[in-house]
Protein backbone atom coordinates (compact mmCIF):
# COMPACT_ATOMS: atom_id res chain seq x y z
CA UNK A 1 0.00 0.00 0.00
CA UNK A 2 1.60 3.42 -1.11
CA UNK A 3 2.16 6.13 1.40
CA UNK A 4 0.25 9.45 1.10
CA UNK A 5 2.42 12.44 0.36
CA UNK A 6 0.99 15.83 0.94
CA UNK A 7 2.79 18.80 0.17
CA UNK A 8 2.05 21.98 1.77
CA UNK A 9 1.07 25.40 -0.78
CA UNK A 10 3.90 27.95 0.26
CA UNK A 11 1.71 31.00 -0.54
CA UNK A 12 -1.26 29.82 1.15
CA UNK A 13 0.78 29.05 4.56
CA UNK A 14 2.44 32.34 4.89
CA UNK A 15 -0.89 33.98 4.29
CA UNK A 16 -2.68 32.35 6.89
CA UNK A 17 0.21 32.46 9.62
CA UNK A 18 1.13 36.35 8.40
CA UNK A 19 -2.92 37.19 9.06
CA UNK A 20 -3.13 35.00 12.70
CA UNK A 21 0.57 36.59 13.69
CA UNK A 22 -0.52 39.95 12.76
CA UNK A 23 -4.41 39.71 14.58
CA UNK A 24 -2.53 38.34 17.35
CA UNK A 25 -0.21 41.33 17.41
CA UNK A 26 -3.49 43.20 17.26
CA UNK A 27 -5.36 41.86 19.50
CA UNK A 28 -2.18 42.50 22.29
CA UNK A 29 -1.89 46.31 21.73
CA UNK A 30 -5.50 47.07 22.14
CA UNK A 31 -5.31 45.02 25.28
CA UNK A 32 -2.26 47.29 26.24
CA UNK A 33 -4.32 50.40 25.29
CA UNK A 34 -7.36 49.39 27.10
CA UNK A 35 -6.15 47.29 30.09
CA UNK A 36 -2.43 47.93 30.39
CA UNK A 37 -2.23 43.81 30.04
CA UNK A 38 0.83 42.93 27.99
CA UNK A 39 3.15 46.05 27.99
CA UNK A 40 5.96 44.53 28.02
CA UNK A 41 5.23 42.44 25.16
CA UNK A 42 4.32 45.73 23.30
CA UNK A 43 7.57 46.71 24.46
CA UNK A 44 9.51 44.10 23.44
CA UNK A 45 8.01 43.58 19.47
CA UNK A 46 8.31 47.41 19.22
CA UNK A 47 11.77 46.98 19.34
CA UNK A 48 12.18 44.88 16.60
CA UNK A 49 8.81 46.13 14.79
CA UNK A 50 9.97 50.06 14.23
CA UNK A 51 6.80 51.61 15.22
CA UNK A 52 5.04 49.46 16.80
CA UNK A 53 3.47 50.77 20.55
CA UNK A 54 0.38 50.62 22.02
CA UNK A 55 -1.61 53.90 20.17
CA UNK A 56 -3.57 53.75 16.97
CA UNK A 57 -0.84 54.74 14.70
CA UNK A 58 1.51 52.10 16.47
CA UNK A 59 -1.13 48.91 16.37
CA UNK A 60 -1.32 49.85 12.45
CA UNK A 61 2.60 49.89 11.80
CA UNK A 62 2.93 47.06 14.09
CA UNK A 63 0.00 44.87 12.03
CA UNK A 64 1.70 44.86 8.75
CA UNK A 65 5.45 44.40 10.40
CA UNK A 66 4.10 41.32 11.59
CA UNK A 67 2.28 39.88 8.44
CA UNK A 68 5.53 40.55 6.58
CA UNK A 69 7.04 38.58 9.37
CA UNK A 70 4.96 35.80 9.79
CA UNK A 71 4.04 35.67 5.81
CA UNK A 72 7.93 35.50 5.58
CA UNK A 73 8.16 32.62 8.13
CA UNK A 74 4.76 30.71 7.37
CA UNK A 75 6.50 30.86 3.31
CA UNK A 76 9.52 29.77 4.49
CA UNK A 77 8.68 26.79 6.79
CA UNK A 78 6.12 25.06 3.98
CA UNK A 79 9.15 25.35 1.34
CA UNK A 80 11.27 23.42 3.68
CA UNK A 81 8.49 21.24 4.99
CA UNK A 82 8.36 20.35 0.93
CA UNK A 83 12.04 20.03 0.57
CA UNK A 84 12.18 17.19 3.20
CA UNK A 85 9.09 15.88 2.09
CA UNK A 86 10.63 15.44 -1.08
CA UNK A 87 13.54 14.51 0.20
CA UNK A 88 12.11 11.39 2.52
CA UNK A 89 9.01 9.83 0.78
CA UNK A 90 10.27 7.65 -1.95
CA UNK A 91 6.28 7.70 -2.78
CA UNK A 92 5.95 11.72 -3.53
CA UNK A 93 6.72 10.63 -7.75
CA UNK A 94 3.75 8.31 -7.54
CA UNK A 95 0.25 9.78 -8.35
Amino acid sequence: MLANCTKLHPLSLGLALGILWSASVIIIAILTMVFGYGAPFVTLMGSLYIGYDATILGTIIGAVWSFVDGFIGGFILAWLYNLCVGCCCKYCDVE
